[in-house]
């Protein structure tokens, strides 16, 4: 069975609930509260496991919220490697008003990491015998934007996989300096890295062209509630958004690039893993907060979509 390790750098505890009505300066009475471990890397690892999979974490943990994420995540079934830093673990708000069904994220930037705190990220990917490694989410402050570049060159010295979920300055100095497995860039993502507007014919041979340079195997573009393209050795496979009732569109990238890596590490091939992305992505909607995709919603999506792509 292939080996699945899933770094999370900038690690959060997701707290999500529901008000009739947000209004500036009043009170703002909440219902229905949900937490949950989050950040990109701990959402990745999360689905792997609910899909049936085994995945390791690596995640800083620190202060008083870090032990508090490190409680959340033994019940899980995850292999962690909780590596503490001076920092607290942020945490992040999620409020759904339900008069208009809108959400309201707030999002803090997280902990300030040094240099000394972040080698033994470095050490552990070094000894790891990881045949995959998922790399989700913001670097933290204080993290130069080089460092997931860092970690491509070492997976693939080892013989592994890298597969990048990020955007920014780390998505462009990885994309810069090294080859990776697979890359999920949203079109927005995608135009910031090539530096003009796309639309989705423009967006296909974008993602195409990565990969003939060689700086990719494969990219999967998401375009929210019109689909997403693959771009691969074989082309660029287009297909439409699952139609689902929306609850949250929290975790839903996260659960898209975790069932694609759990799927690729069953065996089957990437237009298959493409279309348990897009299932599982569709899954995590229907959710309400920050509660991720179910099991058998997913199997249940990816059966529904037609089987030629």
């Amino acid at each position: 069975m292939s080996k699945i390790l899933s770094i999370a750098l900038n690690p959060a505890i997701d707290i999500s609930a529901d008000a009739e009505t947000v209004r500036h300066t009043h009170k703002t009475r909440t219902h229905d509260q949900q937490q949950h471990a989050g950040g990109g890397g701990i959402n990745v690892a999360r689905v792997i496991v609910e899909l049936g999979g085994r995945c390791e974490l690596l995640y800083f943990s620190g202060g008083a919220t870090g032990e508090l994420l490190e409680a959340m995540l033994r019940p899980l079934g995850i292999v962690q490697h909780a590596l503490k830093i001076h920092d607290p673990v942020r945490v992040a708000y999620n409020v759904r008003e339900t008069s208009t069904n809108l959400e309201y994220r707030f999002v803090p930037e997280g902990p300030e990491v040094s240099a000394s705190e972040l080698m033994p990220v470095f050490d552990l990917l070094e000894q790891s015998d990881a045949d995959y490694v998922v790399a989700s989410g913001s670097l933290p402050r204080g993290i130069a934007s080089d460092t997931y570049a860092r970690m491509a060159d070492i997976v693939g010295k080892n013989g592994g996989r890298f597969i990048l979920d990020t955007s920014g300055d780390a998505l462009r100095e990885t994309l810069s300096q090294s080859h990776v497995f697979l890359v999920k860039p949203s079109l927005g993502e995608l135009q910031s890295f090539v530096g003009r507007e796309l639309d989705h014919q423009s967006a296909g041979e974008a993602a195409l062209e990565i990969v003939r340079k060689g700086i990719a195997d494969n990219v999967a573009v998401t375009l929210g509630g019109d689909g997403a393209i693959l771009a691969h050795a074989g082309g660029v496979t287009r297909v439409p958004a699952i139609e689902v009732p929306v609850q949250s569109a929290v975790g839903a990238g996260d659960s898209f690039v975790a069932a694609m890596t759990w799927s690729i590490a069953e065996g089957h091939g990437i237009e298959e893993a493409f279309r348990f992305g897009l299932a599982a992505g569709a899954a995590t909607v229907m959710t309400p907060g920050t509660e991720l995709c179910r099991r058998s919603d997913v199997h249940r999506l990816y059966a529904s979509q037609p089987k030629s792509l």
